[in-house]
């Protein structure tokens, strides 16, 4: 274990000025917008509401709340209750669209023919295209204030925020996640999408930080997602505890040492990160999916813009148990599984590349051969109901670990990180799939029994993943593709059956790479410090640190990888695609 200088506030630069405070932020919308009858604040969902509503009805303008305009609860409730099911953490990716929240037209139209309005809340900037009067609230006459996902759940387990459309701020964290992801996100994604496509926005605000609200123009803001999507560039990473969590991310990564642990580490996973934009040394925070919905196509490249949308398709995460405990022994649904249950367009495959590890670290991987698989759910049910520990060992392969072992792990098999491992997880970006079938009898952080999924799990299980087919075909599977003086190229994986391909490279000189038309992203997994640079100098050198996972955009095609200092090594993703 080793300290690194590992940066946990990257950003990209943007011209002009960051403004701050409410204060001055109203100052700046009413000077903007003075002669304007009617201005649209449009809210994502996990925002402070009543902060702005207050902020803004200093201006002596009537404010309307788009919760007003909006059908009762329960009509909302109804609408979306297919789609939240009665699953404690899963549902079914909705397709309700946002204007099917609101009143008839009438109903809305009536409430907005005042001048000198100020329309707060999700859907503003709707309202006011579609039912302000003559004059009203047009083209670029919206400030939107945008928001990470992972600030909105530290705001759900704070009980602080609440739903698109309802009121569920009591509700536990895992229920309003699900409500967020299943429906909420989803429907005002592809409505922020349109807002920003159709160029309706004209401000932006940061609310990330409560007490310090940040606006910028819409120039800054596509200005910022431009020079991102077109060079090297990373997000903002976004570390957690776990009931299984360790200490090597505190030590590494320079991490507050009070903490009991830190489990998790997202380090590249767009739809929950964020991104800084930076002016005058004064940051600016936005989910960083606002790049992926912008410059999808430069971003992704047009194979994989084609197959995947505008989702990012490749996760990078940490899982710490440095003197923690084991993960629980999980399985992730297969892709017809998923589709099925969830709506989903895939599913989470993924793998364990190994960053360190101590001395005693395992993974189980697989089942043993010849195993009664009737008997291994019936212990299953019964570990549930606490009538047994269940015994792992009988069931699942116990494999040795050691750093820089790269384990796959292809949907439907069981599997588990051990303590004492750092893994680098590499997977499809799905996030919240995965079936627990045994936590070996511990709590979660909030003093409960975690959920576990034994009776959705039992129909995912491959059962042929057995020992032998662990050894052939996804434990270390390593193929050395070229050696030459001080460059090692080797392919790592992912296994066949997922659409993600691995290359490592150990190299004490410059390595040259090629996007090849689609994104790549990279974890420096050895060595101090390397930098990224342009044969034909399409953008700035970019210099990584160990352990930083770094997004390489498909538009930049040819880039080359040079150490700082002694030998280093990466491990590098990509969409496995066809010509």
């Amino acid at each position: 274990m080793r300290k690194s200088n590992y940066d946990k506030k990257p950003s990209t630069h943007i011209e002009g000025k960051i403004i701050t405070g409410w204060d001055n932020i109203v100052e700046t919308l009413s000077q903007a917008w003075a002669d304007e009858p009617v201005w649209a604040i449009d809210l994502y969902p996990g925002t402070y509401e009543e902060d702005i509503i207050n902020a803004f009805a200093k201006t002596g303008r009537k404010i309307i709340n788009t919760r007003s305009l909006m059908r009762p609860e329960e009509e909302i409730r109804q609408l979306t209750e297919r789609f939240m099911t009665d699953d404690v953490l899963f549902g079914y990716m909705s397709n309700v669209r946002l204007e099917e929240y609101f009143k008839p037209t009438t109903d809305n139209g009536q409430q907005t023919t005042d001048n000198k309005i100020i329309i707060i809340g999700t859907g503003a900037a709707y309202i006011t295209q579609k039912h302000s009067p003559k004059g009203g609230a047009g083209r670029g006459l919206v400030c939107y204030a945008d928001m990470a996902r992972w600030e909105i759940q530290q705001r759900f387990r704070r009980h602080e925020v609440k739903a698109l459309g309802i009121d569920n701020h009591e509700d536990s964290p895992s229920v309003q996640y699900k409500r967020g992801y299943f429906n909420d996100w989803n429907i005002v994604d592809h409505y922020k999408d349109e807002l920003m496509q159709e160029g309706r926005i004209s401000f932006w605000l940061d609310t990330n930080q409560r007490d310090l609200p940040k606006l910028i123009t819409d120039a800054q803001m596509r200005q910022g997602l431009e020079r991102t999507a077109h060079k090297p560039f990373r997000v903002v990473p976004f570390f957690d505890p776990a009931p299984w969590g360790g200490q090597w991310m505190k030590e590494v990564c320079d991490l507050p040492r009070e903490e009991q642990n830190y489990g998790w580490c997202f380090d590249c996973v767009p739809e929950e990160n964020s991104l800084y934009l930076e002016a005058e040394g004064t940051l600016f925070e936005l989910p960083s999916q606002d790049v992926v919905l912008a410059h999808s196509r430069e971003l992704l490249g047009q194979q994989v813009w084609h197959r995947f949308g505008k989702s990012f398709p490749i996760r990078f995460d940490f899982l710490d148990t440095m003197q923690g405990g084991n993960l629980s022994l999980q399985v992730h649904p297969t892709n017809e599984f998923a589709q099925k249950e969830f709506g989903l367009p895939y599913t989470q495959d993924e793998s364990y590349y190994l960053l360190d590890a101590g001395e005693d670290a395992v993974v189980y991987l697989g089942l043993k051969e010849g195993i009664d698989k009737v008997q291994m759910i019936e212990d299953l049910r019964a570990a549930q109901r606490g009538e047994i520990l269940f015994d792992a060992e009988k069931y699942v392969n116990k494999l040795p670990a050691k750093k820089h072992d790269h384990y796959l792990i292809p949907a439907g098999t069981i599997h588990c990180s051990g303590h004492d491992s750092m893994v680098l997880e590499i997977s499809s970006t799905p996030s919240i799939f995965t079936f627990k079938l045994w936590d070996w009898a511990r709590l979660g952080l909030d003093g409960k029994p975690r959920p576990i999924n034994v009776e959705r799990g039992k129909f995912v299980i491959q059962w042929e993943r057995t020992t032998s087919f662990v050894k052939a075909e996804i434990a270390n599977h390593f193929e050395v593709l070229s050696e030459e003086d001080g460059i090692k190229e080797e392919r790592t994986g992912l296994h066949p059956n997922e659409f993600i391909e691995t290359r490592r490279h150990t190299f004490s000189r410059p390595v040259e790479h090629n996007t090849n038309g689609g994104v790549n992203v990279l974890n420096l997994v050895d060595g101090e410090a390397a930098l990224i640079e342009s044969p034909e100098g399409k953008f700035e050198p970019f210099e990584v640190h160990y352990a930083e996972t770094f997004i390489i955009p498909a538009c930049i095609g040819r880039y080359t990888i040079k150490p700082l200092k002694g030998e280093c090594m990466t491990i590098k993703a990509y969409i496995r695609t066809t010509t």
